[in-house]
């Protein structure tokens, strides 16, 4: 693994890979140096989204369901199963979901069109509003996670993070 510069100040990290190196010498803890600090940097981006969402009283997972629909073109919806595959939840936790923004007036249910047993799921105005108040509010916070970083280091970051998570997110060739 390449060396840090060294005007780069050690973190808790680097004790814990210490530790381990010492503990175990037979063992390579550098994966520790990825992962841990993955593991750190999403459990502080946790509380930042929490903080970010506080003020509108939405909940993380509210965001994700909202930010789906949000994304798509107008009307903003989708089918709960295609709302599942957008935030990696189960069919029971997405109808629990669905229903409790659309009891909060955020998300309508309807039927869909030529098939009256399909369930289209759409973004109300109040929702759009929602969603847009925290996505701002979320990325101004994450720029401030990311303000001891030149844009020159955010992209080679960016780069590097996209490798990781598509080993993943794609089968092994063979696997197909």
């Amino acid at each position: 693994m390449a060396q840090e510069p060294h005007h780069t100040a050690p973190d808790s990290i680097d004790a814990l890979v210490a530790g381990w190196a010492q503990s175990l010498s037979d063992v390579d803890p550098g994966p520790l140096q990825v992962f841990s600090r993955i593991s750190r940097i999403a459990h502080q981006l946790d509380a930042a989204r929490r903080e970010a969402f506080a003020p509108l009283n939405l909940q993380t997972w509210e965001f994700d369901v909202l930010s789906a629909l949000r994304r798509t073109a107008p009307p903003h919806e989708l089918s709960p199963g295609e709302l599942i595959r957008e935030t990696l939840v189960t069919s029971g936790t997405m109808t629990n979901r669905i229903t409790r923004l659309a009891d909060r007036g955020l998300v309508t249910r309807h039927a869909g069109q030529g098939d009256g047993r399909a369930v289209r799921v759409r973004l109300t105005a109040a929702g759009q509003t929602v969603v847009e108040k925290a996505f701002r509010g979320l990325l101004a916070r994450e720029r401030e996670m990311l303000d001891g970083l030149s844009g020159n280091e955010e992209d080679v970051l960016a780069r590097t993070l996209r490798r990781l998570l598509r080993n993943f997110e794609e089968p092994p060739a063979g696997n197909q």
